[in-house]
């Protein structure tokens, strides 16, 4: 691939998460697509965090909505920056949790026509198992319901991106699905995972396997001797639990 691509990457620290900012900012640094220009959005409502003077650091204001809705509105907060992302050539949300552990190269840019442009990253929990017994959302109600037999992948919601056109695209139109949802007092199984699950089914899209999406403290003999992407253990008491970080 000739010549540096502008990256964006999507990061929510609202409340507490922002104790995962700093070695999230170090990691990615060091090994996710460094040969390339990336430019962090930070979404936060904490008057400071590390690294907010960095030329590639932009710290965008984001009140902290509340279980769930800090996680499900994810997609109208990447689009109060709209205009500014339809500048960069990718874009990839990252859960504030992920920890990058090895390089991370220019093998995960979805192609526009390959992969619709589209990268999502398997599940960690069903990479094995079949399609009856994956968490889709099965409410008819809801934009984000998928019928029994249907789908062949669980994707995870903690990592994900695209060509800035194809994602921006994907956002609008999840970001519509949910507010429809919620303007019928509906929220989806999963959250924005299960709308994110639905928008791929009949797409093309690239899936990265969970060497790139490997929980802290599992054992998933296929996967864990290359490890590229670490999802921190949120339960664990050296980032305070869940309850810590969501209150």
């Amino acid at each position: 691939m000739a010549g540096k691509l502008k990256i964006a990457i999507l990061y929510i620290c609202t409340g507490k998460y922002t104790i995962f900012w700093k070695d999230f900012y170090k990691s990615s640094q060091k090994y996710f697509l460094k040969k390339h220009n990336k430019t962090y959005f930070v979404f936060t409502d904490s008057k400071h965090i590390n690294y907010e003077y960095k030329k590639n650091v932009k710290k965008i204001f984001q009140k902290k909505l509340g279980w769930p809705f800090d996680t499900l509105m994810r997609f109208d907060m990447f689009l109060s920056q709209k205009e500014e992302l339809k500048n960069f050539d990718y874009l990839f949300f990252c859960n504030a949790n992920l920890l990058f552990k090895k390089e991370v190269k220019e093998e995960i840019l979805p192609d526009k026509y390959a992969h619709g442009g589209i990268v999502v990253a398997q599940h960690p929990g069903y990479y094995n198992k079949i399609n009856d017994e994956f968490p889709y959302d099965r409410n008819p109600l809801s934009t984000a319901y998928i019928p029994m037999g249907e789908g062949n992948v669980l994707c995870a919601g903690g990592f994900n991106g695209g060509g800035s056109t194809e994602y921006i695209n994907m956002c609008e139109e999840l970001s519509k699905n949910i507010h429809t949802d919620l303007d019928k007092n509906i929220i989806a199984l999963w959250h924005d995972e299960s709308h994110l699950n639905k928008y791929i089914i009949g797409k093309k899209y690239r899936i990265l396997p969970c060497n790139y999406l490997y929980p802290e403290g599992w054992n998933l003999p296929e996967y864990k001797k290359d490890i590229k992407i670490l999802i921190r253990d949120k339960a664990s008491k050296k980032y305070g639990g869940h309850s810590f970080l969501r209150s």
